[in-house]
């Protein structure tokens, strides 16, 4: 009964954060909010739902699902830093920075496009 109520909560917490994520990248205005919406919690939310499963017991190999969450850990927050810089290197547009780009002396880039219709503040 507790094992189950308690598989109840992580997948429900990791279907609330999955949707967050979802939210996220629907919402946020440039690539790299979206990115990190997308990255942080919705590795947090995959993670608890793949653990609730095992929590929730009937898997033949649980080593799987423990070596999935490992895995994700490991390899989600490089491929995220590798897109990210392929997207600042590419121009894309960056929204929200309050003291300018931090980059900008570091990582040769090209200037952002303005959309047409669109116009910088």
């Amino acid at each position: 009964m507790m094992r189950v109520a308690v598989a109840a909560v992580l997948l429900a917490s990791g279907v609330v954060f999955i949707g967050i994520a979802s939210i996220g990248v629907a919402r946020l205005p440039d690539v790299f909010q979206r990115m990190h919406a997308a990255t942080k919690a919705g590795s947090l939310g995959t993670g608890l739902v793949v653990l609730g499963v095992l929590v929730a017991g009937g898997v033949a190999r649980p080593l799987t699902g423990v070596l999935t969450i490992v895995f994700m850990l490991l390899t989600l927050s490089i491929a995220s830093q590798l897109l990210a810089r392929a997207a600042y290197l590419s121009g894309a547009p960056i929204e929200g920075l309050d003291r300018g780009d931090p980059l900008a002396n570091v990582l040769d880039r090209p200037a952002a496009e303005t959309p047409a219709g669109a116009s910088h503040p």
